[in-house]
């Protein structure tokens, strides 16, 4: 497996990792799947800042992983929020762990602290959420620090809405 930042040639294929997450799954609230162009841009814009990392196996692009602004003020600043998907058919081969490992180490670079990931929850796992993601955020440190009750509205029923965060670095 190798690791590279995106570009916004990698559009098509990043998308065509998350397109099913939208379109199948609660993880996502998104309800429809973005144009190639509208998520080029979204690659486009988040690199002005931040890192866009892609995994790469026998040159196939197989999961991604980027940080966002966490809250638009400055005082927010040594925050981000992460992302992660990998594509459905190679989930537990190590890819997200490695994403998150390099992503973390570019953000320690950039003087971010905090990590947190937003994550849809539901006490019973179902066809639209399971309990996956938290479990690999626990894996990886992430402690669990708010909890949003009925608060994403998706495939006819509500979801909630867990935040975890994680400490990459001293608050001096």
């Amino acid at each position: 497996m190798n690791i590279r930042p995106a570009t916004p040639l990698d559009a098509e294929e990043i998308l065509n990792i998350y397109a099913p997450y939208i379109t199948d799954t609660a993880i996502t609230f998104e309800y429809t799947v973005p144009s190639l162009e509208d998520f080029r841009q979204r690659i486009v814009n988040t690199l002005l800042k931040y890192p866009y990392l892609v995994a790469l196996e026998d040159d196939k692009i197989v999961g991604y992983a980027y940080a966002g602004v966490f809250k638009g003020r400055a005082a927010y600043d040594h925050c981000v929020e992460t992302s992660i998907y990998v594509q459905m058919d190679v989930h537990g081969k190590g890819i997200g762990k490695a994403l998150y490992a390099e992503l973390e180490e570019r953000l320690k670079e950039q003087g971010i602290l905090n990590v947190n990931a937003c994550i849809t929850w539901s006490e019973k796992e179902n066809e639209y959420v399971t309990h996956q993601s938290p479990d690999f955020h626990e894996h990886l440190g992430y402690k669990r620090c708010a909890h949003f009750h009925q608060c994403g509205y998706k495939f006819g029923q509500w979801f909630d809405m867990i935040w975890m965060e994680k400490m990459i670095g001293e608050h001096n």
